[in-house]
């Protein structure tokens, strides 16, 4: 896991281990902003930042400009520090990167920051890097399924506790971007103090995700055929479009209808959550959720959710609004 590699990183700078190069590359920019500024902050001390540490922006800049500064010699100091941002810009020229990254010079540590885009490994600087020393870093992106947990372990290195539910809202409300997760985290953190546990009801009073009305409960309404509850909650969807867009709502509905599919076909139910990609907690949710919806009507419910999905996209429903398709689509799914 991505969250594993960057604390061996940073566990390396701390004790000593830096390397001559990092390129940090991939979709996902929250760790690729992590490692870098660690970095930025870190290995050089404040009077030896004034004139040993650069930072450079890849549309500023060409390789040439970048091999200059790296090869120069840090100024009463034993490192200088060159960081590259926005190195995706110079894509077309990056592997002219290869022969420095052969010979580094050692008393440099050059970051390049080489966001939304990775190197080609069959060529010459991915090798190099690999060969002589560097560190050669993916961050990809989380899939949503994955985000709960990596919630539970940054938390978890902080000293904070959450609950299920409350990881569950956090990513039904922000999705997999890791930054802005973070910064809401981090706003959470300061309200509770050291060592609290994240609620929905503190993601609601700070936030501004409702703990009750949410695909979360949805979800979990319709999979216990509480249909008062279920017609409530798309109600305020209706009422509230902008925060509660029907194409998401019909993303997860069909996600959760799938994953029923998917526990009935189990011939192991004690492996459920693994091979649904949920956490343990959620399991008794779809052991519900099956027992009222058999295989027939799950696959019905299907249907009828990727027909609401066309009309959502005014295919054959122009004039209806979000809601009445929400609701609608129940009708179908109880039926």
């Amino acid at each position: 896991m991505a969250l594993d590699e960057v604390k061996q990183i940073i566990n390396n700078i701390q004790a000593g281990k830096i390397a001559p190069i990092y390129f940090l590359m991939g979709e996902e920019p929250y760790y690729i902003d992590g490692i870098s500024s660690f970095i930025e902050g870190n290995i050089l001390n404040e009077t030896e930042r004034e004139f040993n540490q650069m930072v450079l922006y890849g549309r500023d800049v060409s390789i040439d400009d970048i091999l200059s500064q790296a090869k120069r010699y840090p100024m009463m100091a034993e490192r200088q520090v060159v960081i590259v941002k926005e190195a995706q810009d110079l894509s077309r020229t990056i592997e002219n990167l290869a022969p420095y990254a052969e010979t580094p010079q050692t008393s440099t540590v050059l970051v390049i920051c080489y966001k939304y885009k990775k190197l080609d490994a069959r060529k010459k600087l991915s090798k190099n890097l690999k060969k002589y020393g560097g560190v050669l870093f993916e961050s990809k992106k989380l899939y949503d399924d994955k985000v709960p947990d990596w919630i539970r372990r940054v938390l978890a290195g902080r000293g904070y506790t959450i609950t299920p539910k409350s990881s569950q809202m956090l990513v039904e409300f922000l999705g997999n971007d890791l930054g802005k997760i973070n910064n809401e985290l981090e706003k959470l953190q300061l309200i509770m103090g050291p060592g609290g546990q994240i609620t929905p009801q503190l993601i609601q009073e700070n936030i501004g995700i409702s703990k009750d009305f949410n695909n979360f409960e949805l979800q979990n309404a319709i999979g216990e055929r509480d249909m008062k509850k279920a017609f409530a909650i798309v109600q305020y969807f209706g009422q509230n479009s902008k925060n509660h867009p029907m194409v998401m709502t019909v993303a997860l509905l069909y996600s959760f209808f799938s994953k029923i599919l998917k526990y009935h076909a189990l011939s192991d139910k004690s492996s459920a959550a693994r091979a649904l990609g949920v956490s343990p907690y959620f399991v008794k949710d779809y052991q519900i959720a099956a027992r009222n919806f058999s295989m027939k009507k799950a696959s019905k419910a299907i249907e009828a959710i990727r027909e609401a999905d066309l009309k959502g996209k005014g295919v054959g429903a122009a004039n209806v609004s979000q809601g009445d398709l929400l609701k609608e689509l129940l009708v179908k799914i109880f039926r």
